[in-house]
Order: C-alpha cells, then sequence, then structure tokens
C-alpha cells in the first residue's frame, strides 16, 4: 500500500495529557503506523505542538462544566486544528478513539472514518446499565459513533460482542485489532528484596501487587476480600495496591488491619521497580476490554491471577501463563493461594506470558492489522 496521511483523534497521550491505558494503547498505534505512514495525532495537552517518533501532535486546550461539555470542546477544536492540515482533502482515513472524540467524527463524517472502541460505559460501570445523566449522554455518543462512522475495531472479541448487542452495530462492519506493549519497557533488572525492604515488607515476604483505577469495575473491593481470606494461611503475605479513583477511601476503611499499602498514583519508574519486585499481580476486573496490565506484568515475566472476563479470559491460557479465576471473593483467594504456595510454578507462568508478548503482543504487526482494516472502507 503507498503512504497514507492518516489522522488520530484521541483525548490522551503519552505526552501530555495522560488518564489511563488509552494514551499507551492509541500512542504506540500511532507511532508504528507512522513508520510507514503520516500521521498527525489531534489530543490535548498546554504545549506546543511537536513531533515525536514520526508523529505530529496536535494539542487544544478545552473547556467545559462537565465531562461530557468538557469533551464536545474538545472535539470541535480538534476539528477546528484538523482543517488547517487538510488542504483539499490530503487525509486519506481519519481515526477517531473512544466517545471522547465522537462529536468530531459526527461533523467529519463524511470522510474516510474509523471508531475504535476500547471499552463502552456499561463496561466502565461494571455491566451494570445507568440512569443518571452523564451515563445516558456518553451511551448515547457511543451509540451514535457506531451508527456513522465507515467501520469500527474493538480490542477484544468480547468488546466487540457487547458492542453489538448495546448499539446494534453490525458484525460486517466491525474487526477486532488487539492492544500491543513495548515489553523492554517494563522489564528491569533490580533486587527485589530491596524494593520491598523500601515500602517496609521484609525480602522474602510474597508481595501481591494490584495496579489499577479504583472503581467498581476493577473489582478492588472483591480484592481486598479475597486478601483477607489469604491472610488467614499466609500470615506473612503483603499487598501494594497502586492507583486512585472514587473508592478509596471507602477501600482503605474496608482494609482495616489487613497488610494493604494503598499508595496512590505512581510514576511510570516506580510501576516498572514494583512490577519486577513482585511475586505476581493480581486483576480482579468485573469487566475489562483488554487488560494492559496483564501484558506489562508478563513482559516483566510475572505470574498474573486474572478474573475470567472479556480481553484477560480471551488471552490467558489457564495454568501455561496465567490463572484464570471468577470474579468473587472465594475464587480469588483460591487464585492468590495457588501462586504464594507454588512460587517456582509462578515464575514458570509469568516466563511463559513473556513467550506469549513476544509472539503475539507486538506493536508492529498490530499496526499493519490496523492498517488493513482501514482498507477495508473503500475495498
Amino acid at each position: 500500500m503507498e503512504s497514507l496521511k492518516i489522522a488520530f483523534f484521541c483525548w490522551e497521550s503519552l505526552y501530555a495529557e495522560r488518564v489511563g491505558g488509552l494514551a499507551s494503547a492509541a500512542t504506540n498505534l500511532a507511532e508504528n503506523i507512522a513508520k510507514r505512514h503520516e500521521v498527525h495525532f489531534f489530543t490535548r495537552g498546554f504545549i506546543p505542538d511537536q513531533t515525536i517518533n514520526n508523529v505530529s501532535y496536535h494539542y487544544c486546550q478545552p473547556h467545559g462544566n462537565s465531562t461530557v461539555e468538557y469533551c464536545d470542546d474538545m472535539s470541535y477544536a480538534m476539528k477546528e486544528q484538523f482543517h488547517r492540515y487538510d488542504a483539499e482533502g490530503a487525509f486519506d482515513f481519519l481515526h477517531f478513539h473512544d466517545w471522547h472524540v465522537i462529536q468530531a467524527l459526527h461533523h467529519l463524517q463524511d470522510r474516510n472514518t474509523i471508531l475504535t472502541y476500547h471499552s463502552t460505559e456499561f463496561g466502565r460501570n461494571g455491566n451494570q446499565h445507568g440512569d443518571w445523566q452523564e451515563y445516558r449522554d456518553v451511551s448515547g455518543r457511543e451509540w451514535y459513533g457506531g451508527f456513522i462512522a465507515k467501520r469500527v475495531t474493538t480490542v477484544s472479541a468480547t468488546l466487540k460482542n457487547e458492542i453489538m448487542h448495546l448499539y446494534n452495530v453490525p458484525d460486517w462492519k466491525c474487526d477486532v485489532v488487539a492492544n500491543g506493549v513495548v515489553p523492554r519497557q517494563y522489564r528491569a533488572n533490580i533486587d527485589p528484596g530491596e524494593v520491598k525492604k523500601s515500602y517496609g515488607i521484609h525480602p522474602y515476604a510474597p508481595l501481591i501487587l494490584f495496579v489499577g483505577r479504583l472503581a467498581y469495575q476493577k473489582g478492588p473491593d472483591l480484592f481486598i476480600d479475597a486478601v483477607r481470606n489469604v491472610c488467614r494461611e499466609h500470615w506473612d503475605a503483603r499487598v501494594i495496591v497502586a492507583g486512585d479513583g472514587g473508592m478509596r477511601h471507602y477501600l482503605e476503611e474496608k482494609a482495616y488491619g489487613l497488610p494493604i499499602n494503598f499508595i496512590g498514583y505512581i510514576p511510570d519508574s516506580e510501576y516498572v521497580r514494583l512490577l519486577n519486585a513482585c511475586n505476581f499481580v493480581v486483576i480482579p476486573s468485573r469487566n475489562e476490554p483488554f487488560g494492559l496490565v496483564l501484558l506489562e506484568a508478563w513482559s516483566a515475566e510475572k505470574a498474573v491471577v486474572a478474573s475470567d472476563v472479556g480481553g484477560l479470559s480471551e488471552n490467558i491460557d489457564p495454568f501455561i501463563n496465567g490463572i484464570k479465576v471468577e470474579p468473587d471473593i472465594q475464587s480469588l483467594a483460591w487464585g492468590m493461594k495457588n501462586l504464594i504456595n507454588e512460587p517456582d510454578a509462578a515464575d514458570v507462568l509469568g516466563r511463559r506470558g513473556r513467550t506469549k508478548v513476544d509472539r503475539m503482543f507486538q506493536w508492529e504487526p498490530i499496526a499493519r492489522n490496523m492498517v488493513d482494516t482501514y482498507s477495508r472502507i473503500v475495498a
């Protein structure tokens, strides 16, 4: 395929405003596509436009009294910026990420458009419908985006089925293109004992790591109760919870008396230290469209105990490269005890996870798959 000119629209990136895994997924995808094509990335930030790894980043500074109003203002600003670089319709494909940029998609819907769903509001709400205004506004935008986009992609087959069910997106219109990871960014040669000691943990104590938003979707409440169960048999187990969110105060009260350290948001460098120092990672999500933490843990050759949902379920081969459990207290506790009791087996699972990352989740082939999806719009 000849060189294409492609526009990305995404409310976060790795180099300016960054909220969650979407920043990493969209940025790495753009930069790998840019190895063969011209890519412009429209996003938000309070810094001058810049070019990094062949991607031209264009920043806007939106305002709004609510998240929905803010994203609508951002979409309008992105659309205005886009027109400055679109002389005589120069862009071949316009790629939109999640509901935040749907208003921009609305204004540009006559072009060759692709919408990627990284999650849904239903999923972010823990597989529950909501009756408050923001839930209805966001869900409405998700439905409308799937209706007007020329092509749709999702990050897992489970998420594809979810949007087909929720929003009547037809099967022929939707492709699954998985996320990837840059494994070298998560493997570090550190002394696990020294890292543990810096948190007041004995070097030989089993360290369990949870990383993510403290929100109902991610199941931290299930995790806390499961840890209580584990500690009845393993008094020496220690837990670090990295991340923040609306449930933090409730969870801290719930965890009273347990060996759990809530450390809030941490920089990437500290995340890598903890990832390489822990004994295993737990991902207790109620809904997980893909689960980038899984790939990051595997990149560090760490075993995982993860809920048998969404992308986690699709990507983990049970007792080959991880342990899949039901998102409930007893099942999570069983999985954690299994890895504490069998540390050598946990090491094997982690190494096999890294092998799967190297074989299936490198960004360059994933980027080629995405460009193949673009071509189906005009096939």
